[in-house]
């Protein structure tokens, strides 16, 4: 068979156990996932009204052009309908962008560890992948612009970063852009910028450096993950270029009705972005009393390292029922991420993890 010969090595994503299998593996009763950043207070209410209401048929196609959320969405951003393209996730947008610009010969910039499916993409396509380390888990965007070069098509920046939840300040940001050259395409993915306790606007930087498209999601703080519901703001030149790639229905009906419906309660996204920042306070403090390394977090997750096989660690509380991402995987080995769930959960995770320290 002609596989790309870029692919054979590649590994498909690999989710982490289901509550199920845990169940079944460690014969319990109750398990608490918090190893995916999915919001643990669920979704708006307005969700499940429409969703209640749904009466046409399941044999139609939904709607190709996601009328109503795109509609929607451009109300509450205040762009043009027009400067917004849906996906089935941001990881399809991640993947039409890199097949509008990667191939062989040219490269893509992004930091290291963050949201794998760059590179992932960048390696289908045949383009070489640049990455820079953090800087004590931030990006390093001084040693970012030095890679890029004639060949640059894309720079990926992830603002929170995943996985330290960190934030690009303002002024840094656009003191970054103002030095990308205006034909390297800069990908601001901000899945989890709802989250952000002392956010600025990004939006109006698309005015002004064309070369920008902004990436968010209704997958994290709308309680949305199982719709897959990406979506993606830039000029109309950019998404004009975009759109042809996507496939054709890509977001479903149900997907598009919940998303239209989510969006309208910005009550729902503020009380769950408070209630995060509360319970984030809780496990620093946690960790200072421990002496435990840890990532200030501008998401709905926290980086903790634990001086220990981050696999051990993950490994102790899903015998435990608690399901939290291994460090390992994430570029590190001694750390564990874990989502910031409820008042309780969390509590339960911090008992557990202090049963590991003395362990």
């Amino acid at each position: 068979m002609k596989w790309k010969e870029q692919i054979l090595n590649l590994r498909a994503y690999q989710p982490g156990k289901s509550i199920d299998e845990v169940k079944k593996q460690y014969q319990l009763d109750s398990i608490i996932k918090l190893a995916s950043n999915e919001n643990p207070y669920g979704h708006s209410p307005n969700v499940d009204h429409v969703l209640n209401e749904f009466d046409s048929s399941y044999m139609l196609y939904p709607d190709g052009n996601a009328s109503s959320i795109r509609e929607a969405t451009a109300l509450a951003l205040d762009v043009d309908e027009k400067q917004l393209i849906f996906t089935n996730g941001t990881d399809e947008l991640v993947q039409v962008i890199s097949r509008a610009m990667l191939e062989q010969g040219k490269n893509t910039v992004m930091a290291t560890p963050t949201f794998p499916q760059y590179k992932h993409a960048a390696i289908i396509e045949g383009a070489e992948v640049r990455e820079v380390g953090l800087a004590d888990g931030n990006h390093d965007l001084n040693k970012m612009l030095s890679e890029i070069d004639k060949d640059t098509a894309i720079v990926w920046v992830c603002s929170p970063n995943n996985p330290t939840g960190s934030y690009i300040p303002k002024d840094e940001l656009i003191h970054f852009l103002e030095r990308v050259p205006s034909d390297v395409l800069v990908v601001l993915d901000e899945a989890y910028f709802e989250y952000v306790t002392d956010p600025f606007d990004s939006l109006p930087l698309i005015e002004k450096f064309s070369n920008l498209v902004i990436m968010r999601t209704f997958s994290k703080i709308y309680g949305l993950a199982s719709f897959r519901i990406g979506y993606g703001i830039s000029t109309l030149k950019n998404i004009q270029a975009l759109e042809p790639i996507r496939l054709p229905f890509n977001t479903n009906v149900l997907g598009q009705l919940a998303a239209t419906a989510a969006i309208s309660d910005q009550d729902f996204v503020n009380q769950c972005s408070k209630k995060n920042s509360d319970e984030l306070e809780k496990y620093y403090s946690f960790c200072e009393e421990n002496n435990l390394h840890y990532f200030p977090s501008e998401g709905n997750f926290i980086l903790i390292d634990f001086q220990r096989d981050g696999d051990e660690v993950a490994e102790f509380l899903l015998s435990k029922g608690l399901i939290v991402r291994s460090g390992k995987s994430l570029g590190f080995p001694t750390s564990a991420r874990i989502t910031i769930g409820l008042e309780k959960q969390n509590e339960q995770v911090r008992s557990v993890l202090n049963e590991f320290i003395l362990s």
